[in-house]
């Protein structure tokens, strides 16, 4: 599951926000994994690279949302701040919604999962 603020839900649900950074100890997700984001559905990541903040572009900074790389790297440091100090990895992550079709076979796959957990003797 993949977490975000409110206020980039639209965004994500629009089309118009396909990226984050995140700051991890341990890179959490990969390329061609799929994930879930509440208030927004089923996504498809597509790349996870690390990346230092200084070398964000603006380019980053409009698929994460963000006017400009300094105004990136401005949340970013307000979000993370005790990780930038533990000195965290940065991963820039690319995702895309799932059509419903594919977002119909996850659940229905997530589901598959649960039942069969839950039948284990």
């Amino acid at each position: 599951m993949l977490l975000f603020k409110k206020k980039f839900l639209e965004a994500i649900r629009s089309g118009t926000k396909t990226q984050t950074v995140r700051l991890w100890n341990v890179c959490r997700f990969r390329a061609g994994q799929r994930s879930y984001i509440p208030g927004v559905g089923y996504i498809w990541i597509d790349a996870v690279d690390p990346v230092r903040i200084e070398d964000l572009t603006d380019d980053d900074a409009r698929l994460d949302g963000f006017p400009s790389a300094d105004a990136l790297r401005a949340e970013l440091r307000t979000l993370y701040a005790e990780q930038l100090a533990a000195g965290y990895q940065a991963y820039r992550l690319r995702f895309r919604r799932m059509s419903e079709e594919e977002a119909a076979v996850a659940k229905s796959d997530r589901i598959a999962v649960k039942r069969s957990r839950n039948a284990r003797p």
